[in-house]
């Protein structure tokens, strides 16, 4: 899922204040370098050599045909540790308090690899083989201040419209009738209302965390230099742009009848049955829905019953959205050795290994000279398609991801208006990002 919770901010001040002691104590003219000199060798061997690997709870076996494939070539031994959730509150605890590992995920956003002090923490990874084989938008991604500290080794999920095929033909609509605008989705959910059984949309407001994505559309007119003005506080969460977006949610669907009636218990696992069963027809979401999907039908069942289109506040085009997944970090240690095996297990998962994983996971490829795998549903197929000229939501875009969805709930529940969402949203993003040394807060 791409639910996110930001670290506290009690938190974030003691990483601030312990950053020493989070960096590696040995870096530096006397330490081990944390930067790379000669070429990798990704099936070197490694015997006698252990590294552990932070993973999530639910994602634990994620590297585990790559992890396996890594030690039978090299020797080395590779060990995954769940991390509890929260994940993203839990990891930066853990490394206040001096534990690290060799690897971990972590999502490799400007708004999500800070809380990880990269400079003190992690291997820079500029000028490895593998970087110039990523496709331009995973090039975009792990990057913090002109240096990259994360390898890319899965695409971002892709934000976009889910529809059921049944609710649509019903309602007399096919894909000349797709939106290129959010107000052409709204209007094209009137449709769906009027000519069908369906509510337009399902939305999630028990899980709260799907919430963000109607808000989200919404601001993909804002150009670089707003968001470059809202990470130097020249900006604010406040803009009429952003409060017209969470006004328009709430007005134009939720109070105008295009959600379902539960909308304000709704929750993730609902929505998939909601459209499955024609009760929906259509669900804003990302490629997590895309796997809960595949994980309960086949692919002729899926590309049967339910299709996919891209959708941005004035444009068809479709929105990426990085999670923890994505990226691998690797750290500094003190090791050398570690160091160096760690950069091999990098190389090896994003060379000789990579077509093998991508198959055994059924995902799309992240390096344009690796075919993605055959056999994925036509929604996946889809989203792969809209990769390179998608724009990024505003955690690839943001200092600072704000739990927009938080707020968005106590709208939901009359608790806050679109104004006063605004406000909560501003005033968490200011927090943090003070907490975190941004210039200009």
């Amino acid at each position: 899922m791409n639910r996110r919770a930001l670290p506290s901010l009690a938190l974030l001040c003691a990483i601030g204040l312990a950053a020493t002691a989070c960096s590696d104590p040995t870096a530096g003219d006397s330490g081990a370098s944390d930067t790379k000199n000669t070429a990798v060798d990704p099936t070197a061997r490694l015997d006698g050599v252990k590294l552990t690997m932070w993973t999530a709870q639910n994602t634990v076996n994620a590297p585990k045909q790559v992890i396996d494939a890594f030690e039978k070539a090299t020797g080395a031994q590779v060990e995954t540790q769940a991390v509890p959730d929260l994940y993203e509150q839990n990891v930066p605890t853990k490394l206040a308090s001096g534990d690290r590992p060799d690897l971990m995920f972590w999502q490799p956003s400007i708004s999500t690899l800070p809380f990880i002090q990269p400079q003190q923490n992690l291997l820079t990874l500029d000028g490895e083989e593998w970087e110039s084989k990523l496709g331009d938008t995973e090039k975009s991604l792990g990057i913090i201040d002109g240096k990259r500290y994360a390898a890319i080794v899965t695409s971002p999920a892709m934000l976009g419209v889910y529809y059921n095929k049944d609710v649509f033909k019903a309602a007399g609509l096919s894909e000349k009738d797709f939106p290129k605008s959010y107000d052409e989705l709204l209007a094209l959910g009137h449709k769906v209302v009027d000519n069908s059984d369906a509510a337009a949309f399902y939305e999630a407001g028990g899980d709260k965390w799907p919430l963000q994505w109607q808000m989200q559309v919404q601001l993909t007119d804002l150009d670089k230099q707003w968001w470059a003005d809202l990470n130097e506080n020249k900006e604010k969460w406040t803009d009429p742009v952003v409060v017209g977006a969470i006004k328009k949610y709430k007005e134009k669907l939720l109070d105008a009848g295009l959600a379902q009636k539960n909308y304000k218990t709704g929750t993730f696992t609902g929505q998939a049955d909601a459209l499955w069963k024609g009760e929906a027809g259509m669900v804003l979401n990302v490629t997590s829905f895309q796997t809960q999907l595949q994980a309960k039908y086949s692919t002729e069942e899926i590309d049967e019953k339910i299709g996919w289109f891209p959708i941005a506040n004035s444009a068809a085009t479709g929105m990426y959205s990085p999670d923890q997944t994505n990226g691998v970090v690797a750290f500094k240690t003190g090791d050398e050795k570690r160091q160096n095996a760690a950069r091999q297990f990098l190389a090896f998962w994003l060379g000789p290994d990579y077509a093998d994983y991508i198959k055994t996971m059924k995902i799309p490829s992240v390096q344009p000279s690796v075919p993605t795998p055959d056999g994925l549903p036509q929604t996946s197929t889809a989203q792969v398609a809209t990769l390179p000229t998608a724009i990024g939501v505003f955690q690839a875009k943001a200092i600072v991801a704000p739990d927009t969805h938080l707020y968005l709930a106590d709208m939901l529940y009359d608790k806050k208006n679109p104004q006063q969402v605004a406000q909560a949203i501003q005033d968490q993003f200011a927090q943090v990002a003070k907490a975190q040394g941004a210039p200009g807060f």
